[in-house]
């Protein structure tokens, strides 16, 4: 399998390269902002190739991002869409950066690498979008994920219709809300707070739907989660 993980360097997207490398078969992009751990990542992993890129950034993505992953992959069998940024502050006083640079890299960056990779995309292709709890439809909301949250929703129901639009080309396009995950960003966010579940521990099955979900479903928005926030 070839297989892109957008924003592997940190947390989750981490975890989840190092457990799809364990299989020599699979042929792996992970990319991330951090160069060091990115290139910690793909260390002991042959099958792993690294992207040092800015997915908020988007001359980043249609332009060495893309080259890079098509250079080195003639198709791709799974894109995973991992990469995140959350900044806990209210409506109000959030700065208008911060709340672009929230909406870049959770939504705007994800779906230009997807219209980016498509053309690429056979027949029998995945395409996973991580969301969050914040964003799921009736879910308890918190107050200072307001933007966070928006930006959420919205690579959720991007990945509705873009389900609706790629079935004739025989690609799924299903999404995974999560709860609370015990990583960096999350920890950084809500300081003191002890999420139920870690990095590690889930990332075994995300791996295993990215790998086989779409079997069993298409257009999917579905929690994965032991508490909220």
């Amino acid at each position: 399998m070839n297989i892109v993980i957008n924003g592997g360097s940190l947390g989750i997207g981490r975890e989840i390269a190092l457990h799809l490398a364990k299989d020599l078969n699979n042929h792996l992009i992970v990319t991330g902002r951090n160069r060091e751990a990115l290139m910690s990542v793909a260390g002991g992993s042959p099958n792993i190739y690294p992207v040092v890129t800015d997915i908020s950034v988007p001359d980043e993505v249609t332009g060495p991002l893309a080259n890079h992953i098509l250079e080195h992959f003639k198709q791709i069998d799974i894109l995973i869409n991992m990469a995140g940024s959350l900044i806990n502050e209210d409506f109000m006083a959030i700065t208008e950066s911060d709340a672009r640079l929230m909406m870049e890299t959770n939504f705007f960056g994800p779906a230009t690498l997807i219209r980016k990779l498509k053309p690429h995309m056979p027949s029998g292709s995945h395409i996973v979008n991580i969301s969050s709890m914040g964003g799921f439809q009736g879910s308890m909301k918190f107050r200072g994920l307001s933007y966070y949250s928006a930006s959420k929703a919205a690579i959720a129901c991007l990945s509705e219709c873009l389900a609706v639009e790629f079935r004739e080309d025989g690609i799924s396009v299903n999404c995974i809300a999560l709860g609370a995950v015990g990583t960096e960003m999350f920890d950084k966010a809500f300081p003191g707070f002890k999420a139920p579940v870690e990095a590690g521990e889930i990332a075994p099955f995300i791996s295993y739907f990215a790998l086989s979900g779409h079997k069993f479903m298409n257009g999917k928005i579905f929690p994965l989660a032991l508490g909220n926030p």
